[in-house]
């Protein structure tokens, strides 16, 4: 459920702008159109840590359960939603925010509860089903967005709501805590210099990739690299903070343990090269490809999830078999083949031309599925088996931590990566391709100094993208042929191909590059480790006091008799 949360808004966000009377590509509202995708996965990011350590003081099923109230609470008050413009997107925006907290409750816990209750040969296989459910709601969310969406916006929040009721009750009704609890002082210094910090640090990821003073993006503008400097010197504080308490909420020591190091770097890794992926896959579909093959523009954010279902098959597949076979190899050999076999699939991605064959695409994808199902299950367990029992909620909040801010990280990196890319070659395909239908040369121009996120964003929305960019006033001044053209499914896949493609060549090289060296990091994990607390030191035992008086009493050594052997059996 709160997976899903996180991915179906990307399809469902054009119905929902239609429905608050709001346009997000118009320069005031690209910051709303950011923040209602990314302002839940910020907070997940941020609180999943605090709320992984309350689990450890005060019980994880307890904040497990707190979680899915929370979470259904807000899904009702999205979908009640009656406000419109500005207002409506802000109440969103908010609301996003508040289901996040009951997110990072369940996301937090999830993982340290199988950990409690699962003996180490089950925990792969556990863990992975875990992993499976969360990694492919992420895909499920596209396809119930663009069903649901059409039909009614107010259904894509209500949607979370009966799940979020059943899984209230049933959550208090069977889960008991059988792990470790620890009591101590919560961190408050801790808690707020890594909210702070990490929240700087995400902010300004976000707003770099909006364009700025004439900029394509906003790395050149003050106040981004500002923020980001001052989240990096808090997180650089938080650092030192959490060395000096006693009881810290992001346990360092922890880092000293080698599995769960390399298991999270490779962790962040993967999270690097395949976070981005949805969108970029997305737009790659909604613009150019589903088009070309007879789409309109408004069917194609459906239809662009249910061309993406390759992935969530092999993802679905890859996934508990790893885990349950690495429940007896260990998570080595199955991490590290799962990231050298989707940089494999981002290799040949990037090979793929814009108007590509379905069938290979549809190959690649399911390698890539299985490649991250082959990776994420047993990289978990091993983390997880890595970790003090009294230690698992909070090691596995700073795993999602690490998780969930590679996935906003991801986003800034792909899509600063294809910016960068179509920002080449973008406006002056753009703006012959315009004039040499008619479209009046200072309309042309203005299109193409629009900033390449502008056309991004039109083809992830599944707007018509020229009819939106050029506007009524302009189309109408040109003859009924060359405005359907121009407004047709064919103009402007062809006129965005060659630079798009330009653009995923570089970000898809930065996805193989950050599986490498996942792949690498996973290797270096070392073999099979299961966490196990040291024995207690046996008292000895007490002499009674007439034993203690015959030993003061000089005298030859007592001899003992042994009894003879007992007969052996015949079969002995």
């Amino acid at each position: 459920m709160v997976t899903i949360n996180m991915s179906i808004l990307i399809i469902a966000l054009p119905d929902i702008f239609r429905g608050i009377r709001i346009n997000p590509l118009e320069p005031g509202n690209t910051g709303l159109l950011l923040w209602l995708i990314l302002g839940y996965l910020v907070v997940t990011a941020v609180l999943v840590v605090t709320f992984g350590r309350l689990g450890d003081m005060i019980g994880r099923v307890r904040m497990y359960n707190a979680g899915f109230a929370v979470f259904t609470v807000f899904s009702v008050l999205l979908s009640v939603t009656w406000m419109q413009g500005t207002a409506g997107a802000l109440w969103l925006i908010g609301m996003r925010v508040l289901q996040g907290v009951g997110g990072a409750m369940l996301m937090a816990n999830s993982s340290a509860i199988l950990t409690d209750v699962f003996p180490v040969q089950q925990r792969g296989l556990a863990l992975g089903l875990n992993q499976v459910a969360g990694i492919a709601g992420s895909f499920i969310g596209l396809i119930l967005g663009g069903l649901l969406a059409p039909v009614q916006w107010h259904l894509v929040f209500l949607v979370s709501v009966p799940v979020g009721l059943f899984g209230t009750c049933w959550a208090y009704w069977k889960l008991r805590d059988t792990g470790t609890t620890e009591h101590s002082q919560p961190d408050w210094w801790g808690n707020l210099t890594f909210a702070v910090g990490l929240v700087a640090v995400l902010v300004a990821i976000t707003y770099g990739i909006q364009p700025y003073d004439g900029h394509v993006m906003g790395w050149t503008n003050p106040r981004v690299l500002a923020t980001m400097a001052a989240g990096l010197l808090v997180l650089a504080v938080f650092c030192v903070v959490e060395t000096r308490v006693a009881e810290p909420m992001f346990r360092l020591s922890l880092f000293r343990i080698r599995a769960f190091t390399a298991g999270n770097i490779a962790n962040l890794l993967s999270g690097i090269g395949r976070g981005g992926l949805m969108f970029v896959l997305v737009i790659w579909l909604q613009g150019i490809w589903l088009p070309q093959h007879g789409y309109g523009f408004e069917s194609t954010p459906l239809w662009a999830g249910i061309y993406m279902l390759p992935m969530t098959i092999g993802f679905l597949v890859a996934g508990p078999v790893s885990g349950w076979l690495s429940d007896r190899w260990g998570a080595r050999p199955f991490a590290t083949g799962g990231m050298l076999v989707a940089a494999a699939s981002f290799v040949l991605l990037a090979l793929l031309p814009a108007n590509f064959h379905y069938p290979a695409f549809a190959c690649i994808l399911l390698l890539n599925g299985i490649g991250m199902g082959l990776f994420a299950s047993p990289n978990r367990a091993a983390i997880m088996n890595s970790l003090p029992p009294q230690r698992r909620g909070v090691g596995a909040g700073m795993t999602t931590t690490f998780q969930n801010s590679a996935m906003v990280l991801s986003i800034g990196v792909f899509f600063s990566l294809m910016i960068s890319g179509l920002a080449q070659t973008l406006p002056q395909t753009l703006s012959s391709g315009l004039i040499s239908q008619g479209v009046p040369t200072a309309d042309a121009t203005r299109v193409a100094g629009l900033p390449p996120v502008a056309v991004l964003f039109a083809a992830l929305l599944g707007y018509n993208p020229i009819q939106s960019l050029l506007g009524p006033s302009a189309l109408q001044q040109l003859p009924a042929d060359h405005a359907a053209y121009l407004t047709g499914r064919s103009f402007f896949p062809a006129l965005i191909s060659p630079p798009f493609s330009q653009g995923l060549t570089i970000a898809f090289g930065f996805a193989v590059a950050a599986c490498l060296v996942a792949a690498i990091a996973s290797w270096l994990r070392g073999g099979k480790y299961v966490y196990a607390e040291p024995p207690e030191p046996v008292p000895p035992r007490p002499v009674p006091p007439a034993r203690q008086e015959e030993a003061a009493v000089p005298g030859p050594a007592p001899i003992e008799l042994q009894p003879p052997d007992p007969p052996r059996a015949a079969s002995e």
